[in-house]
């Protein structure tokens, strides 16, 4: 009797540890819902119609902190010109700031404003927010933001994750069929918000939820407008959250009004629709005035596709070509032996890191990028230099590659870190590619921002060598190397 209650267990343990099984591979290589992972066509766009903008925080020569920035200004005049429509997905929208009690910019109040004083001004607008759960805490905050916008009638969509890839096979098949069914209450919320030393108190339930580690971490916006030529529609790409506590963060961005606005509609509308929201098309024309322009190629990257955009341009660069990158995580294997194999073939690259120390007030332990740093300093054939960012309670938040290849300058920059949660189809993210003659301006300014802090110009301290930083903890690499592969990060 008692050995037959001992083989019953053992088959109840292995069932509960195949189901897990099933579950983790199913969710992590499922089907991803249409429009996700996408690559638009090259649009061949007058170069002058291209707009790199950038967010820079530094230490002035009397050692002050200062910021300057152009992103959400830009964004804003953009909600001011729109017509009749405005599509805005951004990742962090909240005045979360850990522990710190003050922020530079109370961005997530500025930019709710605007969009509540844009549809009481123009009520016939259609305002579309697109936003991820981690403002609302996966359920367990009421986002006066989100709420502001509702009451105002923009149409909201919280980004539902559940129908995208499970990036932590190891926990997720737990929470998908232990957790995810029970709802939140207030009564069950008393676990202390980490985004928000002082803010609300979440539930157990969305602290499991966050442990999934995924999101929609897109930033892009579409607005109509009206110009000299008719009507048309601006897009931008950024890096930048309108997020309190990362105000003051040094992001990029680029701007351009021309056809790519189509595929960014398409990819959201995917979003919208798997989210089970409401989503309205743009109705206004696009026209534009012919003519004869200096052009560059453009090119729309979402999720795994920025990898293989980044692969493929690592890879055919040659002795003789430069790739300055400008990081805040980096960590995905592939690109990580791309950028080996670039050293070895005599390709100069100059990386400029986040140390990943500084997170709203809290101290971080440098990975992933200092054991990344160490790996890629010990393999250089004498080509890769590399640096970091002068941070202070700020972060470096760009993500860009930028290239000389031969004739031509690439430009990939937008949302994705360097990451496989972040480009491996787990996460959303939406970049740009930009390639044309390096004289242009978009490469110019993108040129201008990457020197200044390289070389600390105008007695402006922007990053330091890579000595003050260096890490070779074997430690660090391993919980670097060990969340790279099993998802269990929040890289």
């Amino acid at each position: 009797m008692l050995k037959g209650k001992k083989i019953c267990k053992k088959k109840i343990v292995l069932a509960v540890l195949l189901w897990f099984v099933v579950v983790g591979v199913y969710h992590y290589n499922k089907p991803l819902p249409e429009m996700v992972s996408y690559e638009s066509e090259v649009y061949e766009v007058p170069a002058n119609r291209v707009q790199f903008l950038e967010d820079r925080t530094f230490l002035n020569s009397d050692g002050e902190r200062v910021s300057e920035q152009e992103i959400f200004d830009t964004l804003f005049t953009m909600i001011d010109e729109a017509d009749s429509y405005i599509l805005i997905d951004l990742f962090l929208f909240n005045d979360f700031t850990g522990i710190e009690t003050t922020s530079y910019r109370a961005l997530s109040q500025e930019l709710t404003d605007k969009l509540v004083e844009k549809k009481k001004d123009n009520p016939e607008v259609v305002i579309q927010f697109i936003t991820d759960p981690i403002n609302t805490f996966y359920g367990s905050i009421d986002s006066v933001h989100v709420k502001a916008l509702r009451d105002a009638g923009v149409i909201v969509t919280i980004t539902d994750l559940t129908k995208l890839r499970d990036s932590n096979p190891l926990y997720s098949p737990f929470w998908r069929t232990f957790i995810q069914w029970f709802g939140n209450s207030s009564k069950t919320a008393y676990i202390p918000n980490p985004l928000h030393g002082s803010g609300d108190k979440i539930s157990l339930r969305s602290f499991l939820g966050s442990l999934n580690f995924k999101a929609n971490h897109r930033k892009v916006v579409v607005t109509d407008y009206v110009h000299e030529g008719g009507t048309g529609y601006k897009t931008l790409i950024l890096s930048a959250n309108p997020h309190d506590g990362s105000s003051a963060h040094s992001n990029i961005a680029v701007v351009t009004d021309w056809f790519i606005w189509e595929d960014i509609i398409k990819t959201e509308r995917s979003v919208v629709e798997f989210s089970g929201g409401e989503f309205i098309e743009p109705t206004t024309e696009f026209t534009y005035v012919d003519g004869v322009y200096d052009t560059v190629s453009l090119k729309v990257l979402t999720e795994s596709k920025i990898k293989d955009a980044m692969l493929a341009l690592i890879d055919s660069l040659e002795e003789g070509d430069a790739l300055d990158m400008a990081m805040f995580y980096i960590g995905e294997r592939d690109v990580m032996k791309a950028l080996k194999e670039a050293d070895e073939r005599g390709v100069t690259l100059r990386l400029l890191f986040d140390p990943n120390k500084d997170a709203f007030g809290r101290e971080k332990d440098g990975v992933p990028n200092r054991p990344v740093a160490h790996e890629l300093a010990s393999h250089t054939k004498g080509n890769t230099t590399i640096r970091w960012c002068d941070t202070h309670g700020e972060q470096c938040h760009a993500k860009l590659l930028l290239a000389k290849r031969g004739d031509e300058t690439v430009l990939i920059q937008g949302s994705g870190n360097i990451s496989k949660r972040n480009i491996g189809d787990f996460n959303l993210e939406t970049n740009i590619e930009i390639t044309g003659d390096g004289s242009e301006q978009v490469f110019i300014d993108a040129y201008d921002f990457f020197n200044d802090q390289w070389n600390n110009e105008d007695e402006r301290s922007y990053s330091v060598s890579y000595d003050i930083y260096k890490d070779e903890s074997l430690f660090k690499t391993l919980k670097y190397r060990w969340g790279e592969f099993s998802g269990f990060s929040r890289w």
